[in-house]
C-alpha cells in the first residue's frame, strides 16, 4: 500500500502594521490567524523573532479573526525587542505560540475599575473592553510618566464610561499616581465592585493596598516576571496565599491581594545585571563586578 503524503500547514507571521505609540513603544499587527480566533483576554503569547533568538512572552492586546491578525503592544527594553523595534512591515517572525495562560474571568461584577500603569495599560485594554462587552460599567485610570509615554487613551475611552489619566510630571491629567486618583475617587464616592491593576510592581503594589481597604476584589497580572513563559524555567516564582506559584503557567493573574509583592520586586532585580550584560554584549561576571 503506497504511503499517505504528509501534509503540513505552515503559517508565516508576518507583521502587517506596525506604529509607534509613544517612545520606544511600539504597535503591532501580526498574521497568527489560529491565534486570533482563539484568544481571550489575560492571554499572552511566546515569540521567537529569528531561529537563533530567545523566546519571550507578549499580552495579546487584541484580535481581528477576518483579517487573521493579532495585536501586540511591545516596549524597547532589551535585546529581542530591540530587534522587534527594527523590523519593517513584511518581515516574518520566527515563531509565534498562543495563547498562553489563563484568560481573565470575564463576568457580570457590576462596577469595575481598571487600573493600568506605563506599559501596563496594553494588557488592561483587552480586559476592560471583555467586561464593558459583558456588560459591566467600566472605569479606566491611565498613568505614565509623561503625555508622550501615555497609550492606548482613546481607545480606552471607546469602552469604558470614565477614563482618568495620571501622569508623574502633570503634563496629562492629575500629578500623582495612579494609585493616588483611586484613592480620590473613592473618597469622592466612587464604588466598585471589581478592580484590575497592571503595571510596574510597585504601582500593582499600591493600587492593591487601596483596593484592600476599600473591600475591592483585585487581580493584577504578574507579565513582568515571566521569561520562557512555559515554567520549565522557575525564573517566574511567585508566592501567592503563601504557596509558591509560576506565573505563566497558573497565572499570568493572580488575586493581587494575596501576592507577595516585596519578593516579587527582589527577584525583578536580580535580573537587572543579565538585562545589562545581554544589552552591552558584557559576560554576566563583568557587570556584576562593575556594580
Amino acid at each position: 500500500m503506497p504511503e499517505l503524503a504528509t501534509v503540513r500547514i505552515v503559517h508565516v507571521h508576518r507583521i502587517l502594521f506596525k506604529e509607534t505609540l509613544a517612545p520606544k513603544v511600539t504597535r503591532y499587527r501580526i498574521h497568527a490567524p489560529q491565534i486570533a480566533r482563539r484568544r481571550k483576554p489575560g492571554q499572552f503569547v511566546l515569540v521567537r523573532l529569528i531561529k537563533e533568538g530567545e523566546r519571550f512572552p507578549l499580552t495579546l492586546v487584541d484580535s481581528d479573526p477576518e483579517e487573521g491578525s493579532i495585536t501586540l503592544i511591545v516596549q524597547e527594553v532589551g535585546v529581542s525587542s530591540g530587534l522587534m523595534a527594527r523590523m519593517p512591515v513584511g518581515a516574518a517572525i520566527q515563531d509565534v505560540l498562543g495563547p498562553l495562560g489563563r484568560p481573565t474571568e470575564i463576568r457580570a461584577y457590576g462596577a469595575c475599575v481598571c487600573v493600568g500603569g506605563g506599559i501596563g495599560v496594553a494588557p488592561i485594554y483587552p480586559i476592560a473592553k471583555g467586561l464593558a462587552a459583558a456588560g459591566n460599567r467600566v472605569a479606566g485610570i491611565l498613568g505614565a510618566r509623561t503625555r508622550e509615554m501615555l497609550i492606548l487613551e482613546k481607545e480606552m475611552g471607546q469602552v469604558c464610561e470614565t477614563v482618568q489619566a495620571a501622569t508623574d510630571d502633570g503634563s496629562a491629567g492629575r500629578k500623582g499616581l495612579v494609585s493616588d486618583a483611586l484613592r480620590d475617587q473613592l473618597k469622592r464616592g466612587a464604588t466598585y465592585n471589581f478592580a484590575v491593576a497592571i503595571g510596574p510592581v510597585p504601582m500593582m503594589k499600591a493600587v492593591c493596598e487601596v483596593t484592600k481597604a476599600a473591600g475591592i476584589p483585585t487581580i493584577v497580572s504578574l507579565n513582568p516576571i515571566m521569561v520562557d513563559g512555559t515554567g520549565m524555567c522557575g525564573g517566574c516564582r511567585v508566592v501567592v496565599a503563601d504557596e509558591t506559584r509560576f506565573a505563566c503557567v497558573d497565572g499570568p493573574e493572580f488575586d493581587g491581594h494575596q501576592v507577595d509583592f516585596d519578593g516579587l520586586a527582589s527577584r525583578l532585580r536580580g535580573y537587572s545585571p543579565f538585562r545589562e550584560c545581554a544589552l552591552q554584549g558584557l559576560e554576566p561576571e563583568s557587570v556584576a563586578v562593575a556594580k
